[in-house]
């Protein structure tokens, strides 16, 4: 098939079964024109020259257009999911009640207390790995210490921090 006059022949003459077997799969016939034109497209040598040599033209048709409209039914129902599911932020949030809110400013105070508390390098090491995603070894570079100490510097930070978070007492004589 070395002709693009015996392309488009062929393409003519399978037009119509082309728009109905693709019209099948998008159950849209405007749609199966797109795909059956793009398929066209596809087939000619001026976008494809290395197409030079297909054995069977049809088949290698009705390939394209199968393809083709199972992308746009995929693309479609993916646009479907995504306007029927508005995203995360457009959800309401749920309001906490007077008493989780209190409480969650409490555990708020007491860990900016115990960050404040916490020796230099060890602050520095637990913000630069959990604020500024820094790895253990960006972190020891940094500081200037072995991979090692720097993340017992983080491990100790987040000891404190989650001791000085308060608890109930159940939970600290469990451990005990």
């Amino acid at each position: 098939m070395n002709d693009s006059a015996e392309k488009l022949d062929i393409f003519l003459s399978c037009r119509r079964a082309l728009v109905n077997y693709a019209a099948q799969i998008t159950q849209d016939r405007d749609r199966a024109e797109d795909v059956v034109q793009e398929a066209y497209l596809r087939l000619h040598p001026l976008q494809r020259p290395e197409l030079q040599a297909i054995e069977q033209p049809v088949a290698y048709l009705y390939r394209i257009v199968r393809n083709l409209a199972l992308d746009m039914r995929l693309s479609e129902a993916r646009e479907q999911r995504r306007h029927a599911m508005p995203p995360d932020w457009l959800l309401p949030t749920l309001v906490a009640s007077p008493e989780e809110a209190c409480l969650h400013s409490d555990e708020l105070e007491h860990l900016s207390s115990a960050l404040a508390d916490l020796p230099e390098q060890s602050r520095r090491a637990l913000e630069m790995h959990r604020l500024g995603g820094k790895t253990l070894a960006q972190i020891a570079e940094q500081l200037g210490v072995s991979l090692a100490t720097a993340h017992r510097l983080v491990r100790d930070a987040l000891v404190r921090l989650a001791r000085a978070l308060p608890g109930d007492d159940t939970r600290d004589q469990q451990r005990d």
